[in-house]
């Protein structure tokens, strides 16, 4: 079973070749920052299972040894490795994937730095399209 996915404007396309070992919204201010939203879902896999297959992300050292990917045409991120706390480990932004709701997180971590008001947001009012 393999999935593809890849950046908003193309440039950048991968493979995975498993499903994830694990699959987590992410509240660190970290990933918060570097993605511009305030909760971030990730896919895990071994290193040796993601295969880029067209483009060159860029890689932004964001924190110790945290190396984030992207498209340095669209911006859109793409991975992160930190091999000091995840040896082996690529987490990928599970949005980009072609088949991003293949997979549902299973759990949230880093909610020691969850913003206070994201508690209480599945309870604000939703809305199909955006409201007239």
């Amino acid at each position: 079973m393999t999935h593809e996915g890849g950046c908003r404007c193309g440039a950048v396309r991968y493979r995975v070749a498993v499903a994830p070992q694990r699959v987590s919204f992410c509240h660190c201010e970290d990933c918060r920052r570097s993605a511009g939203a305030p909760v971030v879902a990730w896919a895990a896999f071994a290193e040796e299972e993601l295969t880029v297959l067209q483009g060159r992300p860029v890689v932004h050292n964001s924190s110790g040894q945290t190396m984030r990917k992207f498209c340095g045409t669209c911006g859109t991120g793409l991975f992160y490795r930190n091999a000091e706390f995840l040896p082996g480990i690529v987490d990928v932004q599970l949005v980009t994937m072609d088949d991003a709701a293949a997979f549902a997180p299973e759990a949230h971590v880093q909610t020691a730095e969850q913003l206070p008001w994201m508690a209480e947001a599945h309870g604000l009012p939703m809305f199909e399209r955006y409201p007239g």
